[in-house]
């Protein structure tokens, strides 16, 4: 990740996780009842998606009202740590819960694959349902000065 990300990732709030701080992560946000999500960012020259990816996830987690809580994987871990959460593509989000993968999703995508995705992770896999999770934002947000 760029330096130019990070200030992104610091306003919001996002942990940088290294290897030996995944696990007290992870536990701690199932603790408080979210669902911890990972950001593996990847190199931001090779995979420049990765600066959307950063900002899209705080949006994801307010959106979700609490149900998420995010981090950012630090460069120098992601190799260590790509194989234990199934990563084979950079950028990717990864849900997790009770121990496991819940669900990878790679590169960025529109707002409503994001919510169908974590919204059927969320409601125990299978199809995602349309209002199966309360999303109260949109992603207005990126229209704001377009004319």
């Amino acid at each position: 990740m760029t330096s130019r990300e990070q200030p992104i990732l610091r306003r919001r709030g996002l942990p940088t996780l290294d290897v030996a701080d995944v696990d007290a992560f992870l536990s701690a946000a199932e603790a408080a009842g979210a669902v911890p999500v990972l950001l593996f960012a990847g190199d931001a020259v090779r995979w420049p998606e990765s600066a959307d990816v950063a900002v899209v996830l705080p949006e994801l987690i307010e959106a979700f009202q609490g149900r998420l809580q995010g981090a950012v994987i630090a460069p120098q871990a992601e190799t260590a740590l790509a194989p234990r959460f199934d990563i084979q593509v950079y950028p990717s989000l990864v849900l997790w819960r009770g121990g496991e993968v819940l669900e990878v999703i790679p590169k960025i995508k529109d707002w409503s694959v994001y919510v169908a995705r974590i919204s059927a992770a969320l409601n125990g896999g299978g199809k995602p349902a349309r209002s199966s999770a309360t999303v109260v934002k949109s992603m207005s947000f990126l229209n704001r000065g377009v004319s």
